[in-house]
């Protein structure tokens, strides 16, 4: 019987930095809602099936955050001390509920970022007043709106705060007994009762990382991270690093971004910083931002001693026609599953499989779980196949979110997860693993161009060469160059100065970007816009300049409706 093949599921885990500036009010919710639904989940899967392997990799600035909730909700639990988001405010009491309607129709809009058919619908309760609202312009002009909002009783919105976190809570906080007699309580919940869940909520959120790290501890699982503010390094680099695959796409007005290199590299070496800092250990493999790869970034990578890193099919298939690779190989896609290395770099190279990997993100949500794990393992065995006695010398590389497609499951994905798990675990075709595991008589590939890229569509068109997306370049450049003249003229303190790079950083982001375009919905694009304008402001202000008046006008409108709400992009 011949060595099983080799496959490493790689789960990125990011969320991009939320807060008015370093430390204001939380502007969005994601980090801590996604923290007691996916990576709490992603964490049980794992702890219950002890014999698979996994990548878990992690933005630095979700790991901060992360940590931040957990301090600030155990101030308020324990201090009575209210938090930096106001959602958590209300929930708790520390902040009342509001009376006038303005601040009732915000309630009500907030309560309303959810996925209705498998986080409102399944729980009557929640359904019923879910849908109190349906059929109605939520409009603050809307007189039969407000007039509504004014006639319910503070007890309508407690309740529905309330179940809005029990319906983001994973199913294995759900699992609970305070959270199971809540549900079925399923109204009228007090204040004891909130408390309640504030607890549960403050300690999923303070286990995270320590349960992550054991299990890396343990050898369960590799994690690797991202440059700290989850920028994209090639277009840091060198904006031509566009041209590779979108040679005609407009470009921003300005030519590059000033000094980008250094940046990049301050990146790097500041996310190895805080990755240090929660897991003990410096990470062995670097999921660029995006898989956005290029010859010089991955020539940072080797320069940094980083041994592994990792972006998307199309990557591979531009750089193998470049690099003049075996065209049979490339036909039976056996050249896929093999890490590369590029030129005389030592990093090794891995390369996504997008089919495998959008099943998972897209497709299988609309599938019995039983029959969906039979279909992915099917895949690997027809694979397997394909490359005969071989088959060990090679790997699948599944790389995607770890968080964004539960919510289109049932049950956050827990019978998929769990079959899935069960299956890999036992199966004698496949061996689960992680980069950095790889056998050393493993086959390998080599480049000699990178074309740059990222892990959609193999290009950057996701953050650059559309108007509004290279307008928020123009802007952040703009910054960059006001920012180095502030830099220049020391007159900033240290402390100033460095409270002004990490407003850099977080300015530097690639989400601001990945929203910007007319394909994204409105409402998202919105708050996105709102907040990396404010970003830049806080930026200006920190280098004791005046805003620039571009900064009060929106960047992009948006108006699309993409696929899983826009957080996640198919190839």
């Amino acid at each position: 019987m011949s060595k099983p093949l080799n496959l490493v599921l790689c789960w990125h885990m990011h969320q991009p930095y939320y807060r008015d500036g370093l430390d204001g009010e939380y502007r969005l919710p994601w980090v801590y809602l996604h923290g007691i639904k996916d990576y709490d989940d992603m964490a049980a899967h794992l702890e219950r099936h002890p014999d698979m392997r996994v990548v878990v990799n992690f933005a630095p600035v979700l790991l901060e955050q992360l940590d931040d909730y957990a301090q600030q909700l155990t101030d308020l639990l324990n201090k009575g001390k209210a938090t930096s988001d106001v959602m958590l405010n209300w929930l708790s009491g520390s902040t009342p509920i509001p009376r006038d309607p303005a601040g009732r129709h915000k309630v009500v809009t907030y309560c309303s970022r959810i996925h209705k058919p498998r986080m409102v619908d399944p729980y009557p309760s929640y359904q019923t007043l879910h849908n109190l609202f349906s059929g109605m312009e939520q409009d603050p002009d809307n007189d039969g709106y407000n007039a509504l909002l004014n006639y319910l009783d503070e007890q309508y919105f407690v309740d529905m705060l309330v179940w809005y976190h029990l319906s983001w809570c994973g199913y294995s906080l759900k699992q609970r007994p305070e959270l199971k007699e809540l549900m079925e309580k399923g109204s009228r919940f007090t204040i004891k009762d909130r408390r309640k869940l504030i607890a549960v909520i403050q300690e999923s959120l303070g286990s995270l990382i320590p349960r992550y790290r054991s299990l890396a501890e343990r050898g369960q699982i590799e994690l690797s991270m991202t440059p700290y503010g989850h920028p994209i390094v090639p277009l840091l680099n060198d904006f031509q690093n566009m041209r590779d695959a979108q040679p005609d796409a407009p470009a921003p007005e300005h030519d590059a971004y000033p000094d980008g290199p250094a940046r990049a590299r301050w990146h790097m070496e500041k996310g190895m910083q805080v990755f240090e800092h929660y897991f003990g250990i410096k990470p062995k493999g670097v999921w660029l931002s995006e898989g956005g790869v290029s010859d010089d970034s991955v020539a940072i990578l080797d320069e940094m001693n980083i041994q592994w890193t990792a972006s998307g099919e199309a990557v591979w298939h531009h750089s193998c026609i470049s690099s003049s690779c075996a065209p049979d190989d490339m036909e039976c896609r056996s050249a896929l599953f093999i890490p590369y290395k590029l030129n005389s770099y030592q990093t090794n190279l891995f390369f996504r499989d997008d089919g495998l990997s959008d099943l998972i993100g897209f497709e299988y949500q609309k599938w019995h779980a039983d029959d969906a794990v039979a279909d992915f393992l099917q895949h690997m065995e027809n694979i397997a196949g394909s490359l005969g006695d071989n088959a060990d010398k090679h790997v699948v590389s599944v790389i995607l979110d770890g968080e964004n497609a539960w919510e289109y499951y049932p049950e956050n994905g827990h019978h998929f997860l769990d079959a899935l798990y069960e299956s890999l675990s036992s199966s004698d075709q496949v061996k689960t693993t992680t980069f950095s595991k790889m056998p050393q008589d493993s086959r390998e590939g080599s480049l000699s161009h990178l074309v740059a890229g990222s892990w959609v569509y193999g290009s950057f068109s996701t953050w650059i060469g559309s108007e509004d997306k290279n307008l928020a370049w123009d802007l952040l450049v703009d910054a960059k160059m006001a920012y180095d003249k502030v830099m220049k003229e020391n007159k900033l303190t240290r402390k100033q100065q460095q409270h002004a790079a990490d407003l850099l950083a977080i300015c530097e982001g690639s989400d601001w970007f990945w929203w910007f375009g007319d394909y994204n919905p409105s409402g998202s694009v919105k708050d996105f816009d709102q907040l990396f304008r404010l970003q830049l402001k806080r930026l200006y202000a920190a280098l004791r300049l005046t805003t620039p008046p571009a900064l009060d006008r929106p960047i992009s409108l948006g108006g699309g409706q993409m696929e899983n709400a826009g957080t996640m992009r198919r190839n």
